[in-house]
């Protein structure tokens, strides 16, 4: 309690006293006529109340300066002092009113101003029983003389009683200013807790709200206590949204897992891995963790702890990938020469003997088609060898825009664009310059294109684009190929396979054109990312790094090809 509020307390105490003074004293004089000095008596208990209006009107002020309470409790007594001395000084029956003052001090000065107002009450009662004794206030008026007679008590029954009364002063003081003392440490020991418990409690919010995993608590009923802001970020959905909800239905649990939940029992926790249908209609994998909980109401309920690992699996499913195609190539290593040799010696060898040989027609034909599939299998061979070789690259600086244009001049010539077929070209008016081996960007927009165009069999419009796509501070950034088509589509069960080898679901295709895009893409560190509607069309987009490391790289003008 502050200051202010002390002192408010104590004028309202100061007004009560004075009123039952007030009435008693009335009480006194109706039944006991004379017994009192009537007009001084009132006279002080108006006083009283005067000041304590006094002390209200100055109460703004007490906290620059502090002296304006020292002035109220020594007129507090004074007062009290001239209470005692109209009613009778040393035989007084409110000599205890001088306790007042003291118990005053100590609640706003502590034990200091209990010892300082107890030392001046004790002045005063000293020197109200000496002008007794001494006959001192026979100057006074006679309305504020002692009533006559007064007969005075034996002097040492005087100094008995003022004895006493010292003693009093002094042990109150002391007792009421240690417990004052007392209080005030007290009381700063608890807002120094409240303060504590407040900045750990704060400190707790902050660090649940730090989370990277969202947290939901619910109570035995499976209602939504709380949730933290991960929670919120993940599910995209406000707290106020969620509170007092299922949280079957807010986290969207199955129904078995629900059914587990009641369950539990011992159980120290469920783990599960679901889909998610976030607020914004994004598809999340979700892991989540749930143990029980005691809640502060009493029971027991439910800590959901979960993760949006949708990142995470895909980073799995690419590790995965990467995998079989290593595996693949490094078999590719190994057999290519064993094939490419051999079917290099049979080709020869069916080229002589035709030349050499009488032949029918229909023979001719046969060697023919010996000679035409000999060279498929080269070529697949060759596309093979391709994909599974380390690339040596011939890194220079080259404008995207203007490969894009010229890969685009050689398909609108080559056999794969019927009348049919449109390609269009999108490309920013500003040079996009990008350090890359020019050969490797036209193969992979040559290879992403055919596939577009087989996928138009009855025609479309083939969409090629550039754009570039820079971070926040323009230091960083990526290069964006898109080659877009109105084909047939992938349905979603095969997207995951697509950049496999040998799987290929063009006639004469070699199922080796995307696994091709996804090696050199990957040798520059890039991404591929694939949408595809069944009976609309395919969209692929080819994101490779601005400032992208590429192993293996020559400087172009040493590079061979």
């Amino acid at each position: 309690m502050d200051l202010r509020a002390r002192l408010s307390t104590l004028i309202a105490v100061r007004v009560i006293v004075s009123t039952l003074l007030l009435g008693s004293a009335t009480l006194v004089q109706i039944n006991r006529p004379g017994t009192l000095l009537v007009d001084p008596f009132f006279f002080l208990i108006g006083l009283t109340y005067a000041l304590s209006v006094v002390y209200l009107a100055t109460l703004r002020f007490v906290d620059r300066h502090p002296w304006l309470v020292d002035v109220q409790l020594g007129a507090d007594a004074v007062l009290v002092s001239a209470f005692i001395y109209v009613t009778g000084g040393v035989t007084s029956y409110f000599s205890s009113l001088f306790l007042l003052p003291i118990i005053e001090a100590s609640t706003v000065r502590f034990r200091r101003g209990a010892v300082q107002v107890a030392i001046l009450t004790a002045i005063l009662y000293l020197a109200i029983v000496s002008g007794q004794y001494l006959d001192v206030f026979a100057g006074l008026p006679p309305t504020w003389q002692l009533q006559a007679p007064v007969e005075l008590p034996t002097l040492r029954y005087a100094q008995y009683t003022v004895a006493i009364n010292l003693f009093g002063f002094v042990a109150v003081a002391l007792l009421s200013g240690s417990l004052a003392e007392s209080l005030r440490s007290a009381g700063a020991q608890l807002e120094d807790a409240s303060h504590q418990i407040e900045d750990l409690r704060a400190f707790n919010a902050y660090v649940i709200d730090s989370l990277l995993s969202g947290i939901v608590t619910a109570d035995a009923t499976g209602r939504v206590l709380t949730l933290n802001r991960a929670a919120s970020t993940i599910t995209g959905l406000a707290s106020d949204q969620v509170v007092g909800r299922d949280i079957g239905e807010v986290l969207q649990l199955p129904a078995q897992f629900r059914a587990r939940l009641n369950t539990m029992g011992d159980t120290p926790s469920i783990r599960i891995d679901l889909q998610y249908r976030a607020a914004d209609a994004r598809l999340l994998e979700i892991g989540m963790t749930v143990t029980t909980l005691a809640v502060p109401t009493g029971g027991t309920g439910y800590l959901v702890t979960f993760q949006d690992v949708t990142d995470m699996k895909r980073l799995e499913h690419h590790a995965r990938l990467q995998q079989r195609l290593a595996a693949v190539g490094e078999m590719a290593a190994g057999i290519a020469h064993e094939i490419r040799n051999p079917l290099a010696s049979m080709s020869g060898s069916i080229q002589v003997l035709r030349q050499e040989l009488p032949l029918s027609e229909e023979q001719a034909q046969l060697m023919d088609i010996v000679l035409r599939e000999s060279e498929r299998l080269n070529d697949t061979i060759r596309s093979f060898l391709a994909y599974a070789r380390p690339q040596r690259f011939a890194v220079a600086r080259l404008d995207v825009s203007k490969v894009m244009h010229d890969t685009a001049l050689l398909l609108r010539n080559s056999a794969d664009v019927k009348e049919t077929h449109v390609v269009d070209v999108q490309v920013p008016a500003e040079p996009v310059w990008f350090e890359a081996d020019e050969h490797q960007v036209k193969q992979i927009v040559w290879n992403l294109a055919t596939n577009g165009l087989r996928a138009m069999l009855k025609g479309g419009r083939l969409r090629l684009a550039v754009t570039t796509d820079y971070s926040s501070d323009l230091t960083s950034g990526d290069v964006v190929l898109s080659v877009e088509d109105q084909g047939c589509g992938i349905p979603p069960e095969e997207l995951d396979g697509i950049f496999q080898p040998f799987r290929s679901s063009f006639e004469r295709g070699t199922g080796l054109g995307l696994a091709i895009v996804h090696r050199i893409v990957t040798d520059y560190n890039g991404v591929i990312q694939v949408s595809s509607t069944v009976g609309t069309g395919t969209t692929v987009r080819v994101r490779l790094p601005l400032r992208a490391s590429v192993a293996d790289a020559v400087p172009a003008q040493g590079a061979s090809r």
